[in-house]
């Protein structure tokens, strides 16, 4: 009897060990992710690196799903180029085309005008209330690159939640019945 019970106390403190290895490979696989992450903020300069297009307002430049990689330097934003910008009350960046530029030589701020390649209008409206032109603290990033539909899962997860909890789901089993 005493050997039957030892043996089930070994599978025990084997599966036990098993799950926290896996437990912990769990979390140094998020770790590396959120330090990859901050390493691409500092490198790039700014606070979201990628950026899915959300919308056909930047066709035929951008495509719904695409995902395109941003830098902010310290150089002046021209008209023409494409920028990521946030603004007060909107939670998601919106990726559209600089079309005017005024530089103000005594304080030497910038204000910005936007607009989406594939719109009638210029940006005015989606800016906050009362506020006409973006400044430069508006400014997430420029458009240095992109994938093209690469960022359609993206889309999919925050249009329909219940793909992102499978997902999620299905991935923390994966990784907690691994052997390795």
């Amino acid at each position: 009897m005493g050997y039957i019970e030892e043996f089930t106390n070994s599978i025990k403190s084997i599966q036990i060990r098993q799950g926290l290895h896996q437990l912990i490979n769990l979390g140094m696989i998020v770790a590396t992710a959120l330090i990859l992450w901050k390493g691409l903020m500092v490198v790039t300069g700014t606070e979201s690196p990628v950026v899915v297009v959300l919308s056909g307002s930047m066709e035929p430049a951008f495509q719904r799903g695409d995902i395109l990689f941003l830098y902010m330097s310290k150089d002046p934003i021209r008209a023409g180029e494409i920028v990521v910008y946030n603004v007060e009350g909107r939670d998601i960046p919106i990726v559209h085309r600089a079309i005017e530029v005024h530089e103000r030589r005594d304080t030497g701020e910038t204000d910005i005008l936007t607009k989406g390649d594939n719109n009638d209008d210029d940006d005015i409206g989606l800016y906050a209330r009362g506020q006409w032109w973006l400044q430069r603290k508006h400014i997430m990033g420029r458009a240095v690159g992109f994938l093209p539909y690469v960022g359609w899962m993206t889309i999919i997860m925050s249009e329909k939640p219940i793909v992102k909890y499978i997902l999620i789901g299905a991935m923390g089993l994966l990784v907690l019945t691994s052997k390795d």
